[in-house]
């Protein structure tokens, strides 16, 4: 049984499970919907109608990971994250907020400026740093799995056992950042969709889902509008792909998934809610 976990002034206490982590992009190539949001008052204005969708938490990124795409510098993403992250604590002071990265100097810098929580893609394997900063902050942090960079983690990936082998990297990852001082109870685990892996990895990381719950801590999902969404139902455009990713959200809600991350909170949410109230329904 998983304790509760206080992120910012919010407790999530696995009772409403799924929560909803709204995507916040403030980036000019991201894969969906780049540069919508990349001014600062777009950026507020949409975190704004995150919150009134409903979201749990904001998370905000600043360099696109999409596959392919090239690494911004370290001061291009400050300039870009941090003064979101100091408008929208101005603006929202109870929201929690995460950022999406994995420099540790853009990490540090968003805590002091109001962020809550970290979101990093590599575990903390490209800045080995980042540890020390999520350390002295005891924020909570998201592990994710990745196999190569963005830049290079769709080319040809290869596994014996993808389920088997992602597992086994969380788990040295935990075990490792608890050796450094990091509290376990503030780890959260992402098998990585998309990062690193094919469209059949996706498949079987998703059949033996179940399999991640022995690690121990709260899972996160990331699947919005992602290319196996389109693959599935032969929709190119990320755009169109909105539909899948809320079948995927109530699917990952009956299978207990603790955090889904979407673009748009309010039309998964809503699926998620319908979906529990008529399974709690009897008869009829």
């Amino acid at each position: 049984m998983l304790s509760p976990l206080k992120i910012g002034s919010k407790i999530f206490d696995w009772q409403a499970c799924p929560y909803f982590m709204g995507i916040l992009n403030v980036t000019p190539d991201s894969f969906s919907d780049g540069g919508k949001f990349f001014g600062l008052k777009e950026a507020v204005l949409r975190a704004k109608e995150l919150i009134e969708e409903g979201a749990d938490i904001i998370d905000i990124g600043g360099e696109s990971t999409r596959p392919f795409s090239e690494p911004v510098s370290e001061e291009e993403e400050l300039k870009r994250v941090v003064p979101v992250v100091k408008a929208i604590r101005e603006e929202f002071p109870d929201v929690v907020i995460s950022v999406d990265t994995y420099k540790s100097r853009v990490a540090e810098e968003a805590l002091k400026a109001g962020a809550s929580m970290i979101n990093d893609i590599s575990a903390g394997c490209f800045d080995q740093r980042m540890v020390e900063v999520v350390k002295d902050f005891d924020c909570p942090y998201v592990i994710m799995h990745i196999k190569g960079t963005p830049k290079t983690m769709q080319e040809n990936p290869q596994y014996k056992d993808v389920v088997k082998e992602v597992k086994e990297f969380l788990q040295n990852r935990i075990e490792f950042l608890v050796k450094k001082g990091i509290s376990v109870e503030k780890i959260i685990v992402d098998p990585g969709l998309g990062f690193g892996k094919t469209f059949e990895h996706n498949l079987e990381i998703l059949k033996r889902l179940d399999e991640f719950y022995s690690l121990g801590r709260p899972v996160l999902l990331g699947h919005s509008r992602k290319s196996f969404i389109g693959k599935v139902l032969n929709k190119p455009n990320p755009l169109d792909r909105e539909g899948g990713t809320i079948g995927f959200s109530v699917w990952a809600s009956l299978r207990g998934v603790h955090f889904l991350r979407v673009h748009r909170v309010d039309l998964n949410k809503d699926a998620v809610i319908m979906f529990k109230f008529l399974t709690q329904q009897k008869g009829g």
